[in-house]
């Protein structure tokens, strides 16, 4: 018997596989990044924020998650601006701005917040708590 065959014939011991680690660009399910500036202390940031299931670093994932789903309607986009001629108050919520990137419901997304006038903050407080809850418009 030669000697590859007689190493042939002897069961190999499998040593245990470990996957590797999960990246953010690998998880499966809906992911945005959020960033938030001029919002105020413990709301300036950029956060992760992962749904089906929740995690990331967005302070409130879960409940952040759920209300993206509360909301999510066939046809209708969720991130969609102000649309254009609308007629909106002259009220100013602050300098808080947001953008809001990455996938959603399979679809991409890219939009920006701001409190500018009184649909803007309307548009913001829908998003909370994607977004962080501000106070009243100034």
């Amino acid at each position: 018997m030669s000697a590859l065959v007689a190493l042939s014939a002897v069961p190999a011991v499998a040593a245990p596989v470990l996957a590797p680690p999960v990246r953010p660009e690998d998880r499966a399910g809906d992911h945005l990044t959020v960033v938030v500036r001029h919002a105020g202390p413990g709301r300036d940031g950029t956060y992760e924020l992962f749904c089906h299931p929740a995690g990331g670093s967005h302070p409130d994932a879960a409940e952040a998650c759920r209300a993206l789903e509360e909301h999510t309607q066939w046809g209708r986009d969720l991130f969609a601006p102000v649309a254009p001629g609308t007629t909106c108050t002259m009220l100013y919520g602050g300098p808080a701005t947001a953008r809001v990137t990455g996938t959603w419901a399979g679809r991409g997304v890219d939009a920006a917040y701001d409190r500018s006038n009184g649909c803007e903050i309307g548009r913001w407080d829908r998003m909370v708590p994607l977004l962080p809850k501000l106070g009243s418009a100034a």
